[in-house]
């Protein structure tokens, strides 16, 4: 067997497969994969490149650095270096998270929303009731993968688009964020939260200061957001578990039918989701020791144009954990260079919206010119 077969291919071949079902799952495990036609070995390594999905965010991460450091002395130093990763890593986090669900079929319009929720239920335990902050993170977090859990299980079991699902958690959740809070605390905010027991470990942990260089602060959530990505790219490119991805999200009925699990892993994708949720949630909350009631709306449409951006399709099946984070990077130094040249930041939808677009049409090329064997 050829690896890099599409599903569908194997499936036929897979159809007088005698062997026990559990016997194929393993040979799908190791070799089953749908990230669109794979570019063939014997092409050169130019040819390749051009056929990765992380293409277009490569060029927008170029673009945009060269465009900023002609416009502006301070964008490429240390310090203009650390505040576009100081607003990349959380958008980062959270865009790898959504680019793994994206590449599995599926959307979470309620992932920015959580992240609020999950530092407001932390919040609220610390503020309220005397709780230590290492056991209220913990209790937030299993409310994040509740709530995934719920979506993944309404997504999966019913049949309705997640869209619609994730739609109604957005809203359910922004009710939840605002009534809770402001019936037990009469605002709409929670502050205070460094007075908690363990404050200061968690803050090491969570938003702390690693590395001080020319006037630049690098801070603990760009750390964060290596490690998840490094996490998102070995799940992808050397796991059963990421082959599972790439086939739920592009041929789910074939992929079911050769073996993988295909409700299973769509489930585990939103609870890895919503854990992105908390891990960005917990870095806010902490780092500013107190948490709005009202934030996070709109910020599921960033995470997903940076998924976007970074190579992935909304019909699922092919992307990138890599080009997801890239996205993240042309997102940061996109809205920090618009502050360092003078910019109206009223511009910034509009270079946002134009980059996405400008993604999805790199994107469209570049699989019907591999599905065209035009790349191999």
């Amino acid at each position: 067997m050829v690896r890099g077969q599409s599903v569908d291919a194997r499936t036929r071949g897979a159809a007088g497969d005698r062997r026990p079902r559990r016997a194929r799952s393993r040979v799908v495990g190791v070799t089953a994969t749908t990230r669109s036609v794979p570019v063939s070995r014997d092409r050169g390594p130019v040819v390749r490149a051009l056929a990765r999905p992380e293409l277009g965010a490569v060029i927008g991460v170029v673009v945009t650095a060269v465009y900023f450091s002609t416009r502006t002395d301070s964008f490429a130093t240390a310090g203009g270096f650390a505040a576009v990763l100081d607003i990349a890593a959380p958008v980062g986090i959270m865009s790898v998270a959504v680019a793994l669900l994206l590449i599995g079929g599926e959307f979470d319009l309620s992932a920015g929303v959580l992240a609020t929720s999950c530092g407001l239920v932390a919040g609220l335990l610390v503020d309220e009731y005397g709780v230590a902050i290492w056991e209220a993170i913990g209790w937030s977090l299993l409310f994040a993968l509740a709530v995934g859990l719920l979506n993944g299980l309404l997504v999966t079991r019913t049949r309705v688009p997640s869209f619609i699902v994730t739609l109604g958690s957005f809203f359910a959740l922004q009710g939840l964020n605002l009534g809770v809070t402001r019936n037990l605390t009469g605002e709409a905010e929670i502050s205070g939260l460094d007075a908690a027991a363990g404050f200061e470990s968690a803050r090491v942990v969570f938003a702390s200061t690693t590395l001080t260089v020319g006037g630049g602060a690098f801070h603990a959530a760009t750390l964060w957001w290596v490690a998840v990505t490094l996490l998102g790219v070995v799940l992808l490119g050397r796991t059963k578990f990421g082959n599972w991805i790439y086939g739920s999200g592009g041929a789910p009925e074939s992929a079911r039918r050769i073996g993988v699990p295909v409700t299973r892993t769509k489930v585990l994708l939103f609870m890895g989701t919503a854990a992105a949720a908390w891990l960005v949630g917990t870095i806010s909350a902490v780092r500013l020791t107190s948490v709005q009631a009202g934030a996070g709306v709109g910020d599921e449409f960033v995470f997903i144009i940076c998924a976007v951006i970074g190579g992935c399709l909304l019909t699922g099946g092919v992307g990138s954990a890599l080009g997801a984070a890239l996205g993240a990077l042309v997102y940061g130094m996109a809205r920090e260079g618009i502050v360092l040249a003078g910019w109206d930041r009223d511009w910034f939808a509009l270079l946002l919206g134009g980059t996405l677009i400008a993604a999805v049409l790199i994107n469209t090329v570049v699989v019907r010119h591999r599905s065209d064997g035009q790349y191999g």
